[in-house]
């Protein structure tokens, strides 16, 4: 997310379609990426090709093949990561005793992995009984897991669930819960297919296929699937869904598309191929350069939705002072612009960086430290008036809890929430001024499973208060 500290764009881009059926090469990449294009060709170790983006190119080492043909061009989807945002509960438990159960597995406040492996390995012996306490087991070790939010763990404890019963329909939709909140939409589609032949009118597979399909991007497919889900059991979390994917669905009908390497671009306008084709190219440079510094390649392609200002805002529906944002696509209101900006160089790496973090912690990376990245991957530092100001805030003792900074910011009142991007892009700025490689080992350690705090406590040996007091050190040496 990116504030609009002043307004940057100006104008209006209005909309067409480009042919669905024109003469196109396939151009098979090694990432597994297919790209549709016209007039394909091999050079100085490019392959340049034409696409309603304009000329794009990809070096000849990325691509794997290289089809020519007729084919239609049937348009891929990026992944939208923030779909794992998605409130919706999980699956109802079928356990009759679950509190007495899990009990029996815990030691010391965790998952006593040694008992659960003891009553796995008596379930080896094909015993109804038997199965059916393993199966309990394995469950409850899944949800307690999950409350403490730590997916990977949950995960693996329903799949083993999941081994003893394969056929068992509450355990399949389990697992597929739970890929689905660590952002893996086509296992999880997978899974919920195979249910589907087990009870084809289930309105829970409907509700879970809906969310694989949204965060897979496929609109329609996700529309179809809430629909039918809210025609047999109405659900609050599955309409807020619904109505966000049709706003998305109705607008992306009109909007002409670009392609590359590791991106889908949607947007409007007449001035826009020129555009896209720069944003795409910026992007792709974004990435490697983000990849770098993070350790981490997105498995999935990033989606990036090009809008007028009041688009944006009727879709987003974000407060006044946000000027781009992520919710699992990048969408950056660019409405006037001919050409990639300094200023929106500095948006696209910003927003780009959101979907590496996200996917790289599956979503639980709070929002201090989400946005302090991104301000930081982005290239913005504190001034030395900056600088002043949050010392004069820490003094007085109003600089932001990193606790109350962590849920989303999205009903912050902007003076706040200009002083929540300072401060966290200065508690980033100290951690990989001090401590460089610190800033990775905090994410991994919350993809893991850890709060924030401890993965923070791990890593750095800190406190919140302790980073925070941390900051205002390195603010000293800036005035």
């Amino acid at each position: 997310m990116k504030t609009a500290l002043k307004p940057i764009w100006l104008g209006l881009l209005a909309a067409c379609f480009c042919s669905l059926f024109a003469r196109a090469d396939t151009i098979y990449l090694k990432n597994g990426r297919q790209i549709q294009a016209t007039n394909t060709v091999r050079q100085n170790g490019k392959v340049t090709f034409e696409t309603a983006a304009g000329t794009m190119s990809v070096p000849e080492s990325v691509v794997d093949h290289i089809v020519s043909g007729d084919a239609p061009i049937i348009p891929q989807k990026g992944s939208n990561s923030a779909a794992a945002d998605l409130q919706m509960a999980p699956p109802s438990s079928n356990a009759v005793d679950a509190a007495s159960v899990l009990q029996s597995i815990l030691r010391d406040g965790a998952i006593d992995e040694r008992a659960l492996a003891q009553i796995d390995a008596t379930a080896a012996t094909g015993a109804a009984g038997a199965l059916a306490h393993a199966i309990e087991a394995e469950s409850a070790a899944s949800r307690f897991e999950l409350e403490r939010n730590n997916f990977a763990a949950a995960l693996q404890h329903a799949e083993r669930a999941l081994g003893f019963a394969p056929g068992q329909l509450p355990l399949m939709l389990n697992v597929a819960y739970l890929h689905l909140r660590r952002g893996e939409y086509q296992p999880a589609l997978d899974l919920l297919e195979k249910a589907r032949r087990s009870d084809p009118n289930s309105p829970d597979i409907a509700k879970l296929a809906g969310w694989a399909d949204f965060g897979l991007n496929h609109l329609a497919d996700a529309v179809a699937e809430w629909t039918r889900s809210q025609q047999q059991h109405p659900d609050p979390d599955v309409a807020r869904a619904l109505e966000k994917a049709q706003r998305d669905l109705n607008v992306e009908n009109n909007f002409r598309e670009g392609r590359s390497a590791h991106f889908d671009l949607h947007y409007y306008g007449e001035a826009a191929p020129e555009l896209a084709r720069d944003v795409l190219r910026i992007l792709e440079a974004d990435f490697e350069d983000i990849s770098a510094a993070l350790n981490y390649t997105p498995k999935q392609p990033i989606s990036v939705t090009l809008y007028t200002n009041q688009l944006f805002q009727d879709i987003t529906r974000a407060p006044s002072w946000v000027g781009a944002l992520n919710d699992g696509r990048i969408r950056v209101p660019v409405q006037g612009l001919t050409s990639v900006t300094p200023e929106l160089a500095h948006v696209l790496k910003h927003e780009l960086t959101h979907s590496f973090i996200n996917e790289k912690t599956h979503g639980r990376c709070p929002t201090w430290l989400q946005e302090g990245a991104a301000q930081w991957m982005e290239g913005k530092r504190t001034d030395g008036a900056t600088a002043a100001e949050l010392l004069g805030m820490y003094d007085r003792h109003q600089d932001p809890s990193l606790s109350v900074l962590e849920p989303s910011w999205m009903n912050l009142q902007a003076g706040f929430a200009q002083d929540a991007y300072a401060w966290s892009l200065a508690v980033v700025e100290m951690i990989e001024s001090t401590s460089p490689g610190d800033l990775e080992r905090i994410l991994d350690r919350i993809d893991e499973g850890a709060s924030t705090e401890n993965a923070v406590h791990a890593t750095m040996h800190s406190t919140y208060a302790d980073l925070n007091a941390a900051t205002a050190d390195y603010l000293h040496k800036l005035r």
